[in-house]
């Protein structure tokens, strides 16, 4: 067995027993469906650690989904594998709605494409909302000299395979926009992955890296404190909330470059569809509340409810999106 195959084994071991068996699972949610839900605590599992993006836009939820649907909501870390640990997590769990996936575009779309999992995230999950979309910022520590990104691809060019990067792991969106920058600029930097934005963030702001695209709810305390610096947003269009910030678009000359980053709820196979709705509405409520929408914003985060259909199309989509750019890259697991 691989070292990733007996990470995956363990992980599914940490599970109570029942949960390795679907048939029994799906015969305990039908069973108890006539019961009220939700009837306990629920628990939304991270596939990163506390900290980063992930986790700021869980546990800034919890409160009102809390409020809403009048249970506990218990947010659980379990970083791993981009994310995929925390999949692998929620694809054993019983389809009661008791166990959610707060899912990344890393472990929903790239780590798919990079390698064989042991599930299927297009068969094995139920979809149920996109959360938010994420601003990313490409930021450098300030002890580097570099002003604009123009200067710190000129010093990548000039000094090939040794600039590095940190993401918040292999396949994750900063992953992405770090190999995305190497192909459009014809640069070849090194990657460092991380596993997540807390830890990357620690590392950037010690200069043990040299430049990330990391999340907005990461990086803009330590930006507006001057810890680091600003050099470029990786979406087509600049941001309201760092209006001053061009695109790497237009800042490098890169009209090809457009990186999206978002987050988005998911439950296990199988999920009954009142389940589904329920949290759905929840969720959108949630998503819709002016003191949520303004506290997401403060992180880069833009609430984007969705119908469950929407982000089943949405996660196709990003797939063949993005499979040619992963292939392309040669990205592979750590």
């Amino acid at each position: 067995m691989t070292p990733r195959r007996r990470s995956f084994a363990a992980a599914a071991a940490a599970l109570p027993a029942a949960a390795a068996l679907a048939g029994p699972h799906r015969a305990a949610a039908q069973g108890s469906a006539s019961a009220p839900w939700p009837s306990r605590p629920i628990r939304i599992v991270v596939g990163f650690v506390a900290g980063g993006g992930t986790d700021i836009t869980t546990r800034t939820l919890a409160p009102r989904l809390q409020e809403i649907l009048g249970q506990p909501i218990v947010v659980e870390n379990r970083p791993g594998a981009g994310g995929s640990l925390a999949t692998e997590v929620v694809t054993h769990a019983a389809p009661d709605g008791y166990t959610l996936l707060m899912g990344t575009i890393s472990a929903l779309v790239i780590n798919p494409v990079m390698q064989r999992l042991p599930f299927d995230v297009q068969a094995d999950l139920t979809p149920i909302t996109m959360a938010v979309d994420v601003l990313n910022i490409l930021v450098v520590p300030p002890d580097r000299p570099w002003r604009s990104l123009p200067e710190l691809i000129a010093a990548a060019r000039a000094q090939p395979d040794t600039l590095a990067y940190g993401s918040s792991g292999v396949g994750s969106a900063g992953h992405l926009g770090g190999a995305l920058l190497d192909r459009l600029a014809g640069i070849r930097t090194i990657h460092v992955p991380y596993r997540g934005g807390g830890q990357l963030i620690t590392d950037i702001l010690s200069g043990k890296v040299d430049f990330a695209v990391a999340t907005a709810a990461t990086t803009l305390p330590h930006i507006e404190a001057g810890k680091l610096r600003a050099l470029a947003v990786p979406t087509a269009r600049r941001s309201p909330l760092v209006p001053d910030l061009p695109t790497i678009a237009e800042a490098a000359g890169l009209p090809d470059y457009d990186l999206a980053n978002w987050y988005a709820l998911l439950g296990p196979r199988g999920l009954l569809r009142p389940i589904v709705e329920r949290v759905n509405a929840a969720m959108g409520e949630a998503l819709r509340d002016p003191a949520i929408v303004a506290s997401l914003a403060r992180h880069g985060l833009e609430a984007k409810p969705s119908t469950p259909e929407e982000l089943t199309r949405h996660i196709r989509e990003q797939t063949e999106k993005w499979a040619p750019v992963v292939r392309a890259a040669g990205a592979t697991p750590n």
